[in-house]
């Protein structure tokens, strides 16, 4: 026997019994790439990192920069700890974050492996181009 459940995705029919368990995404551990990149794909993480580039800062003040809440702030730096770019340090009620030391040598090396892939892919299509327009120009001067 069946019976209908609700799930995140919409109705489910599922057998009545017990003992299933749906899984909506796989869990796993994220590749320090992943983790950094996912960070940066945010525009107020990377004004966090681009401020405290200039120098430490406590939660309070960047939510006060972003104009954002305490709440939303600690999330956003959290995401960063958790990537290895930012530390935090708590000091009493203050929470003070600054860069941390792993830095983006790893990312800056896949980005140059890929800039250079695509850099040779767009110069073999520029001369693929380009004897397309001499093979044009040589047919309209016969």
């Amino acid at each position: 026997m069946t019976g209908l459940r609700q799930g995140k995705f919409g109705t489910l029919a599922l057998p009545a019994r017990a003992g299933y368990i749906l899984n909506y995404m796989v869990q796993y551990v994220s590749p320090p790439l992943d983790l950094s990149f996912a960070a940066l794909s945010d525009a107020t993480r990377r004004g966090i990192i681009d401020q405290l580039g200039r120098g430490d800062a406590s939660i309070t003040s960047l939510a006060d920069k972003f104009q954002m809440t305490l709440t939303g702030m600690k999330k956003h730096v959290q995401v960063l700890e958790r990537a290895g770019l930012v530390v935090t340090q708590k000091v009493g009620r203050v929470r003070t974050c600054k860069l941390g030391k792993r830095g983006l040598q790893a990312e800056a090396e896949w980005i140059e492996a890929h800039r250079k892939l695509f850099e040779a892919r767009f110069e073999a299509l520029d001369e693929i181009i380009s004897e397309m327009k001499q093979e044009g120009n040589d047919e309209s001067a016969s």
